[in-house]
């Protein structure tokens, strides 16, 4: 490679009328924005698919003659004008809900870290669900009008490109990103020259610089080490991959954008007030705002941790022990024997944080970090938050498991940019139009009533048959590659069948989700697909990650059954999943299948998503669909059912049968039951059953809401209360905690008397309990009562509840009474306990590991 003497920047030569059609491409929001997409497309339609609908690239690619055309286009210049007026009316809104219902509240600065955010297809920088969680979670953020802003890594060759080899085996692409042609601005200092930071690396600093995304009216940050201030390759590579590379790679990445992330937002001038760790590779940024906090107040790292951990924020996503981010202790020693000392810690205190006992061996795990160093933390569905107290109960010794102090907020999608042109377009017709603002207003969906069947029907099935056209084509376009026979590439444009039902499977292939149940009866499933009557198709899509042998092969006996002639045109697996397969599969399919391992799945959201385009589910009742379910809205398979791992293999029979007595005799007599309009009245009643009960529960509008109210806002008050003035409240408040881990041993529970052993349902029973608390007093702690029906074990069981006892006088050698009395309203066996918890007005949670005693 020859190496330049000189850069120059080549940017595109618009029309002095077309101007802001670079400020409207290098900000986001097109990308949930329909009017504006057409706009682009309306320019150059061909040009707009070969880019990737990249409007960036594709600025750079038009040919000057059709510019000038279009600016003597009356059409398009009205057109462009009601974009531009559209726009300027959103990023310049009189009032957002964040100020309708904060008006009064300190405005925090939130920032969001994410290892991926998955925002358009033509800016990879994402691989899966969490990605486009990620994404739509920062949309909703802007259309809320929410002081949030995005933190992560900008990859240069981001995730893997897939295409199958000729016997179906998944390989890997890398395809570098142009940044030049790419949505990203590269930041500079007021001097003009390249905003960077760094980051400690064993022997030497990491450097990087920061890109800015504008994301409707949030701004996303990510970092990038290939920059020639980097002298080792391995250092200008670090951010090459998104999941790439080996385990001191990834170590490299988690600190780069913890400690990274935060340095970044120093150096724009825009350190924030609360920290949401959306899952624990950014963990690290803990630690790195204690060490600021330390050296900007002079005070030690207990103290800074009390202060600082108040305002950080950790969701999981991951239901399974073994999909955690967990390092070697070589790892960490390796890079962080300078920054602990930096911190005042010994290695022994520092790997206390994170420490995780693996049976005969420890390892550093990121999610202990971040649970230990946060003031708030979630599942991402009602199931997995009740999964997630149960996989960390062994951090909270003591605690109940129901208790473990792990809330759930579950996940949503963003409306605009998931349902079809069509779709919305009907619904603007008949509903109230706030409907794609006010997304949670559960009235508003009740419009879908008065929608038509057979215009419901018909807007469904144009997109099913945009799907089909898709699908062929991919097809095609895959055989061709592939060196497929001329008669296997000729067969593609007759795979599928427009009208036939039509079921969609796309998701990471990893093996609990089972993508090969289906296949579990080949011969049965084969009658089911091929009935002449009543056809049914599968389309499958999907990636595995690229060290998953076994999600790889999955993929391959499913690109090898679909090559079957039995098969071939009612099965098909298209290659390379991306947010646009993805968009073109929800919009269009019929049913969406799901049949991963309960409770492996944390929420997934792809179900959601075809929803409001008029589609079904059918899924294993885990993750979203566990609350989402109802019969009037979708299918079931099974009843919630959990299996020990030596009897998978019989589950796996069970739940496949379920799968195909479900099809043969629901989903498939339901479809094809039409009246002589060829509407299938029952089923669209389904449909708009799912609008009514799910469309305004399953969105990021009420997801970031919830955030918002729950986690970020109360979280936002303790921390300015601590921090205010000369913080004499925080000071005050890590003072406090000093003193609680100091006395917390010496707390004893003497004795506790109970009026009486045997009472009448809804007579009160007395409890009262001494309580030896040491150096504390009683306003130091909360004394409970805890009570519940005993198990057979005669223990309290899991569904236990604690009511506060009130100090009633001292006892002798310095404890002290507590009493309270509680009622039973049902018969039976019951147990009671006492217990002491921290107690603080800062204080987060009363559940603080290690800090519970039990009389």
């Amino acid at each position: 490679m020859v190496k330049p003497v000189a850069t120059v920047s080549v940017v595109p030569n618009l029309p002095e009328p077309l101007k802001r059609l670079q400020e409207l491409a290098y900000n986001l929001r097109w990308a949930w924005d329909q009017e504006t997409i057409a706009l682009f497309r309306r320019l150059d339609r061909d040009l707009w698919e070969k880019t990737g609908h990249n409007p960036v690239w594709m600025l750079g690619l038009i040919e000057q003659s059709r510019l000038e055309a279009s600016c003597e286009d009356a059409a398009f210049m009205a057109h462009f004008q009601r974009v531009c007026d559209a726009f300027d009316a959103y990023m310049n809104p009189g009032t957002t809900w964040f100020d309708t219902h904060y008006q009064s509240s300190e405005k925090p600065r939130i920032a969001y870290f994410s290892m991926e955010f998955g925002i358009t297809e033509s800016l990879q920088n994402y691989s899966g669900g969490l990605g486009v969680l990620s994404g739509d979670h920062l949309k909703s953020a802007s259309d809320l009008g929410l002081p949030l802003i995005g933190v992560g890594v900008l990859y240069e060759e981001g995730y893997f490109r897939q295409y199958l080899n000729a016997d179906g085996y998944q390989q890997e692409l890398y395809p570098i990103n142009d940044f030049a042609n790419l949505p990203v601005v590269q930041q500079f200092d007021e001097g003009g020259k390249p905003l960077m930071i760094s980051v400690p690396l064993p022997g030497r600093e990491l450097k990087a610089l920061i890109w800015k995304v504008q994301v409707g009216r949030i701004p996303l940050y990510l970092l990038d080490t290939n920059t020639p201030d980097n002298v080792l390759d391995e250092d200008r590579s670090l951010t090459d991959r998104l999941y790439g590379g080996d385990r001191r790679t990834r170590i490299r990445q988690e600190i780069l954008m913890g400690i990274g992330g935060i340095r970044a937002l120093d150096a724009l001038n825009l350190r924030p007030t609360i920290c949401h760790m959306n899952e624990p590779h950014s963990a690290f940024l803990a630690l790195e705002r204690i060490r600021q906090f330390m050296k900007e107040h002079n005070v030690d790292f207990m103290q800074a941790a009390a202060i600082t951990s108040i305002s950080n924020i950790f969701t999981t996503h991951t239901p399974v022990p073994a999909g955690l981010e967990r390092f070697g202790y070589d790892l960490i020693d390796e890079h962080f024997t300078d920054y602990y000392s930096s911190l005042g810690l010994t290695r022994e205190q520092f790997v206390d944080l994170g420490r995780e006992n693996m049976g005969d061996y420890e390892l550093f795990s990121m999610a202990v970090l971040a649970l230990r160093l946060c003031g708030g933390a979630n599942g991402v569905a009602k199931l997995h938050g009740d999964v997630s107290q149960s996989m960390w109960q062994w951090l909270y010794p003591g605690v109940p498991e129901h208790e473990v102090p792990i809330s759930s907020i579950t996940n949503g999608i963003h409306v605009e940019s998931w349902i079809s042109t069509g779709m919305a377009q009907l619904l603007d017709r008949y509903l109230d139009p706030t409907w794609r603002t006010h997304t949670w207003k559960a009235d508003i969906w009740t419009g879908i009533d008065a929608v038509p069947d057979n215009e419901l029907w018909r807007t469904h099935e144009r997109r099913r048959e945009r799907l089909i056209g898709f699908a062929r084509s991919r097809l095609r376009h895959q055989l061709e590659n592939r060196g497929a026979a001329q008669h296997e590439i000729e067969g593609a444009e007759e795979a599928l069948n427009p009208d036939a039902l039509t079921i969609g499977f796309a998701r990471r292939f990893a093996t609990y989700k089972r993508a090969a149940l289906v296949f579990h009866d080949i011969e049965r499933l084969k009658r089911i697909l091929t009935n002449p009557e009543r056809p049914v198709q599968i389309i499958f899509a999907g990636k595995a990650h690229p060290h998953d042998t076994g999600g790889k092969e999955l993929i391959r006996q499913i690109a090898n059954i679909a090559r079957d002639p039995e098969f071939r045109n009612h099965l098909v697996f298209l290659e390379d999943y991306d947010m646009n397969v993805a968009r073109y599969l929800v919009q269009g399919v019929d049913v969406w299948l799901n049949t991963p391992r309960r409770p492996k799945e944390a929420s997934g959201t792809s179900g959601m998503k075809v929803v409001y385009n008029g589609g079904l589910n059918c899924s294993i009742l885990d993750g979203w669909w566990a609350e989402g379910y109802d019969p009037s809205v979708g299918w079931a398979i099974g009843n919630g059912e959990e299996y020990p791992e030596y009897e998978w293999d019989h589950q796996d029979f069970v739940e496949s049968e379920a799968l195909y007595n479900i099809l043969e005799h629901d989903i498939i007599p339901l479809f094809y039951d039409r009246g002589r309009d060829t509407v299938p009245r029952e089923w669209i009643g389904k449909i708009k059953n799912g609008f009514h009960k799910l469309a305004p529960f399953f969105t990021t509008h009420r997801m970031v809401q919830q955030y918002t109210d729950a986690l970020y806002m109360p979280a936002n008050e303790r921390s300015q209360q601590l921090t205010a003035g000369n913080m004499e409240a925080g000071l005050a408040y890590a003072a406090w905690c000093k003193k609680i881990a100091a006395g917390w041993d010496k707390i004893k529970i003497g004795k506790v008397d109970v009026s009486d052993q045997s009472i009448k349902v809804s007579a009160d029973l007395s409890v009262e309990a001494e309580v030896n608390l040491g150096k504390l007093t009683p306003d130091d702690v909360r004394v409970q009562l805890y009570y519940g029906p005993l198990s057979t074990r005669g223990e309290i069981g899991e569904v236990g509840e604690a009511v506060d006892m009130q100090p009633v006088g001292a006892a002798e050698n310095g404890s002290y009474r507590f009493a309270t009395r509680v009622a039973y309203h049902t018969s039976g066996e019951r147990g009671i306990s006492v217990r002491v918890l921290p107690y603080h007005q800062a204080l987060p949670t009363l559940f603080v590991p290690g800090l519970i005693r039990w009389a």
